[in-house]
């Protein structure tokens, strides 16, 4: 009996000790290496004009408002990934969604109407749909459409555009069309090499109190995002202080260079999809299908979110996917805007 009794120890006690053990700290993040000059050029401001200059002022005041404007959404996304890995059982995403990956990625899609939150939500939220059996490619479509198309948004853009319905079902169905095109994209050019999730645990553990996988799970998803998060809007605030405004101006006449300059614009002023809405709708010197562009991609592409993925997915996946996003929702803004617009 004594034999016996010996292996069972060694079973019960080793998963716990690697379960609990700490997690190894990353090498240093390859995005700083991206994001390290514009910091540097912050400082260097700092230091030549002072922190009472008003450029320096409105660059903090930019960095704080776009950091302050996504954390409560960044907690709301890492407190309900937590929440995922600790309560819900593995198998329930996979049984509510369709068998097959190409039927699985439009539901996805249009699931992520139930979801109030914007893109700093989304990343971890689809970080952890994947942990628990997801297909990635409805993960992503998930992803890509939660901040775009749920009710928060779309009353806001009502609001933003009043009396004009149409810029409301063109955003929907330009976001819900770029999410499913992505998602199929994925499923027939995407490779596993690419995506690199973070290493650590998901679901409940035999044995472990729930509440207490929740705290860790929330609390390392949330320190891990909101560094990237910061990063990102030390970016946008960089650019928003640097160009003038005579350059946005400048591109307001041609309607293609509109819609490209207002996509680039959305990617660099990283706003909140909760709030982007006003401010394409304060941009009245560019074409209603410029200003739709401006909505569709920055929920889905900016220097927050891109900063959330790479650090959450991996460089490869960022890169990659983050390109063929941008293309795919400017060829949608154009169609769908220039059907109902």
């Amino acid at each position: 009996m004594q034999k016996t009794d010996e292996p069972t120890q060694a079973v019960a006690v080793t998963p716990t000790a690697a379960a609990d053990a700490p997690i190894p700290p990353k090498p240093l993040p390859w995005t700083l290496l991206a994001v390290l000059p514009v910091v540097a050029s912050a400082v260097t401001v700092v230091a030549v004009r002072g922190p009472d200059d008003p450029a320096v002022a409105a660059w903090r005041t930019v960095c704080l408002a776009v950091t302050v404007q996504a954390l409560p959404f960044l907690l709301l996304g890492t407190a309900l990934s937590g929440a995922i890995n600790a309560f819900v059982p593995a198998g329930v995403f996979s049984r509510a969604l369709p068998k097959r990956p190409v039927l699985a990625v439009p539901v996805a899609g249009i699931a992520g109407v139930v979801l109030p939150g914007c893109e700093c939500a989304s990343v971890p939220v689809a970080n952890s749909l994947i942990r628990r059996g997801v297909t990635p490619a409805a993960a992503f479509a998930f992803l890509l459409s939660a901040p775009a198309v749920n009710p928060v948004v779309l009353t806001a853009t009502a609001i933003a555009f009043p009396g004009s319905p149409a810029m409301v079902a063109a955003r929907l169905l330009a976001s819900l069309a770029t999410a499913a095109v992505m998602g199929w994209l994925w499923l027939w050019l995407g490779r596993e090499e690419w995506l690199r999730p973070v290493v650590r645990h998901t679901g409940h553990r035999p044995g472990h109190s729930r509440l207490r996988e929740f705290r860790l799970g929330f609390q390392h998803d949330f320190l891990h995002a909101g560094g990237y998060l910061v990063l990102g809007a030390m970016a946008a605030a960089t650019f928003n202080v640097v160009v003038p405004r005579s350059v946005l101006d400048a591109f307001s006449g041609s309607p293609w260079l509109s819609v490209l300059f207002l996509a680039g614009l959305a990617v660099v002023l990283a706003v909140c999809s909760e709030a982007d809405a006003f401010v394409a709708a304060s941009l009245t010197g560019f074409s209603p299908v410029a200003r739709l562009a401006f909505m569709v991609i920055g929920p889905m592409v900016d220097l927050k979110l891109i900063a959330l993925q790479a650090g959450t997915f991996g460089r490869s996946f960022a890169f990659r996917f983050s390109s063929a996003t941008a293309v795919v929702a400017i060829v949608c803004s154009a169609l769908i805007g220039g059907a109902l617009l």
